[in-house]
C-alpha cells in the first residue's frame, strides 16, 4: 500500500499485544507537558491488537494477563488483582 501523505509514521515502533485473559485494556498516553490517556480499547481473550508509538502517542499501557512483543522483545504482563 503506498501512503503519501505528510503523518509517514514508516520509522514508528510497532508492537503487539496478545490478550491472555479476557478485559485486558490497552490504553495509549499522548506526549507533551501533559500526559493524558488518548485512546483505549479492552481485549478478550485471544484477541490481538497491534499498536504503533506516534507522534501523538508516547506510551502504551497495557492492563491485564497479556503477551506484549517489541522490536526489543517480548514480556507477558501480570492478571488484574
Amino acid at each position: 500500500m503506498n501512503n503519501n501523505n505528510n503523518n509517514n509514521n514508516s520509522n514508528s515502533e510497532f508492537i503487539v499485544i496478545k490478550a491472555v485473559e479476557d478485559g485486558v485494556n490497552v490504553i495509549g498516553l499522548t506526549r507533551g507537558s501533559d500526559t493524558r490517556f488518548h485512546h483505549s480499547e479492552k481485549l478478550d481473550k485471544g484477541e490481538v491488537m497491534i499498536a504503533q508509538f506516534t507522534e501523538h502517542t508516547s506510551a502504551i499501557k497495557v492492563r491485564g494477563h497479556a503477551l506484549i512483543q517489541t522490536s526489543h522483545g517480548e514480556i507477558e504482563s501480570d492478571s488484574k488483582k
